[in-house]
């Protein structure tokens, strides 16, 4: 007699990509997991934590090379609920931090099969946190905004225009690549000494930051070689780093 299959779709968030700051909600859909399906910026290591017999996919996608198109990746996600059973969907950050996971719930539901969403530590809180940097700070930052650097065009996203006409922290994800195009738009606002913070692979022991301020980050980066993954944080609070304070680092970093 065949075994009756349960088709279910999990959304798990892993966080930044430190295995640890998954969370035990998260772990346990793992644990019961008959396939995961899972993106670029989760660390693999999480992966031991789903059944041997699981099935395991890479669907991925770094500097825009795709290992599947979004609309593969909700075809995969109905045929293996319907023939294995539990499928986790396993995203770096949180899901619903740009991570699509709406569409590929709204998919599901359009096959009636039951989802659940488990949040996870997105890294636009999660990343600069870890390094010290706190996006609001009473005195300094009363709200924060997250933006992705990059729209579906290839574009810079036009709040980051918007976002540079207010003292909000700014954290702007998947946005190295317009490292420049973001600065010019701060100067325009006259914030040329608006701190800025880059941080690459954010929780992991690899992790790098480079320190500055709008005019010198993009020499910064270039000196330092930071590369994406990273995280930019553009604000006030970026001072309260504390290598940021240091005379010695204020003039290798502000200065440069």
């Amino acid at each position: 007699m065949s075994q009756i299959v349960n088709p279910k779709l999990t959304l798990v968030g892993a966080g930044p990509g430190d295995v640890e700051l998954i969370t035990i909600k998260g772990l346990n859909a793992l644990k019961q997991a008959n396939v995961v399906l899972y993106d670029a910026l989760v660390n693999k290591e999480l992966l031991k934590f789903a059944p041997n017999n699981a099935l395991k996919i890479y669907v991925g996608k770094r500097n825009n090379q795709h290992a599947y198109t979004q609309d593969q990746i909700n075809s995969l996600i109905i045929d293996l609920a319907f023939t294995h059973g539990h499928v986790v969907r396993l995203k770096g950050g949180d899901s619903f931090v740009f991570g699509r996971g709406q569409e590929e719930i709204d998919y599901a539901y359009a096959f009636n099969i039951e989802t659940e969403v488990i949040p996870g530590i997105s890294s636009s809180i999660g990343v600069p946190a870890l390094s010290g940097i706190p996006v609001t700070h009473r005195g300094i930052s009363e709200s924060f905004w997250v933006i992705t650097g990059t729209t579906k065009e290839n574009n810079l996203s036009q709040d980051v225009v918007l976002s540079a006409k207010t003292n909000a922290t700014v954290v702007i994800l998947m946005g190295l690549s317009k490292l420049k195009e973001i600065t010019e738009v701060f100067k325009k606002e006259n914030k040329g000494n608006t701190a800025v913070a880059l941080i690459q692979n954010g929780s992991l022991p690899n992790q790098k930051i480079a320190l500055g301020v709008i005019e010198t980050i993009v020499g910064i980066s270039e000196k330092e070689n930071i590369e994406a993954p990273a995280v930019i944080v553009i604000g006030e609070v970026v001072k309260l780093h504390r290598e940021f304070t240091l005379s010695r680092l204020n003039s290798r970093y502000l200065f440069n």
